[in-house]
């Protein structure tokens, strides 16, 4: 069979150097396709082939050029605003150097950026997800690319926002991250006070405000919950106030800084052994718990790099509605463990770093009891699937069922709170 004619070498040529041009490097897998192709046609290809194989490679290079120039032109600063009720400041960070990302701010809220994933560019339409505020957008770009008009939706929200490109000139500043509690901090409050909650309030908060540590509507054994990171049936012995009596607490850190959740643990553990007089001891006991595994598929979420030391955003927006930004697998087990299953969660998925994601389900009446909530059977044909489902569906992760010696706090003596 003839061998390919010097014509379509310089091709062959042509095309290797385009494809060096766009995507770097000293030898193309285009290149090396090729030239394989090009040895096979001696014996086995017909020539016809060869030339078509040719033609879409080189299409292909070319859209991939298109697509390219087309992303790079996003990169910069972009912002808009958000009307609910009032205005919200919106920006949009796009880089291009490593593949198209992108991160949102919403500066009159936070300054911790939520990563967009994915982020697609297909012709003039820019659309980008935000797994941990479960909110998309999709906009047009326009002819001078220097808005992109669209809709930002949360939940079943859709709002319009307009996105303009800014300059050094008309670019809104993305507050600094608030100073962070040095590690080798004392943890403990300076100031703090206890007061009993208002008896009509409902569900509970633990959180961080500044420098401010707050609890609201929070039982004793929320609190050593939370302090020792166990499920309530870790917790062995206490009087039975220990659930009923609710309170809401506000501390001082003693340190300067925005203090992390493992420093707030340690200052509620001091309170309670100041104020609460309270002493422990620690045994094993074997009891059934949840393991928290990936599945085989792998992890769904969103890898969020932007604050390694921030603090996770772990809110519900109802029961069954739980997005995350910013959290570790060790975050979202403790949450899953302090508010919502009925036995300890185990962290066993071996994922490093922080998440951003929104878990939806129907909740079933074994879930949510520290809420002091009864959940009827749900009704709803298009209700979203049951918790064990959701996980592995939208994260990628499993709860299984195991049975194992877990240490566990036994309570030597509790008493009420002293005065403020």
């Amino acid at each position: 069979m003839a061998g390919i004619p010097d014509s379509d070498l310089v091709v062959f040529q042509r095309v290797d150097r385009m494809s060096r041009r766009l995507f770097g490097g000293d030898e193309c897998v285009v290149d090396r396709t090729l030239f394989r192709v090009y040895e096979r046609s001696r014996s086995d290809v017909t020539l016809p082939a060869v030339r078509i194989l040719t033609r879409s490679i080189v299409t292909m290079l070319l859209l991939s050029a298109s697509l390219l120039a087309q992303s790079q032109t996003l990169a910069g600063q972009w912002q808009g605003v958000l009307q609910v009720g009032k205005d919200l400041r919106i920006v949009l960070v796009i880089t291009t150097a490593d593949g198209l990302k992108a991160t949102m701010y919403s500066i009159d809220q936070t300054p911790q950026g939520i990563p967009a994933n994915p982020i697609t560019l297909q012709g003039t339409t820019l659309r980008m997800s935000f797994g941990g505020i479960g909110a998309r957008f999709e906009g047009t770009v326009s002819a001078d690319g220097n808005s992109v008009t669209g809709t930002f939706t949360q939940g079943n929200n859709p709002l319009p926002m307009t996105l303009a490109r800014a300059n050094a000139d008309t670019a809104w500043k993305i507050p600094e991250p608030p100073k962070a509690m040095a590690a080798d901090a004392k943890a403990v409050f300076e100031v703090a006070t206890i007061k009993p909650s208002n008896p009509a309030a409902q569900g509970k908060l633990m959180t961080i405000k500044g420098r401010q540590v707050l609890t609201i509507n929070t039982a004793l054994s929320d609190l050593i919950s939370f302090a020792y990171g166990l499920h309530l049936r870790q917790v062995i012995g206490g009087p039975s106030w220990m659930e009923s009596d609710k309170y809401d607490i506000t501390g001082q850190p003693e340190g300067q800084g925005m203090p992390n959740v493992n420093q707030m643990r340690d200052m509620i553990r001091a309170l309670l052994e100041d104020r609460f007089k309270l002493t422990t001891h620690r045994d094993m006991r074997e009891l059934s718990a949840y393991a928290l595994v990936v599945t085989p598929g792998g992890s769904k979420m969103t890898k969020n790099d932007n604050n390694p030391n921030g603090l996770p955003g772990l809110l519900f927006r109802g029961l069954g509605v739980l997005p995350a930004t910013n959290a570790t697998m060790g975050d979202f087990a403790g949450v899953m463990q302090l508010a919502v299953l009925d036995r300890p969660v185990i962290d066993k998925t071996g994922l490093q770093g922080r998440y951003d994601f929104t878990l939806t389900w129907t909740p079933d009446e074994t879930q949510f009891a520290s809420f002091g909530v009864r959940i009827p059977p749900s009704t709803d044909p298009n209700a979203p699937p049951v918790l064990f489902t959701a996980v592995q569906e939208q994260l990628g992760l499993k709860f299984d069922s195991v049975r194992a010696p877990i240490e566990v706090l036994v309570i030597d003596r509790v008493e009420r709170p002293s005065e403020n």
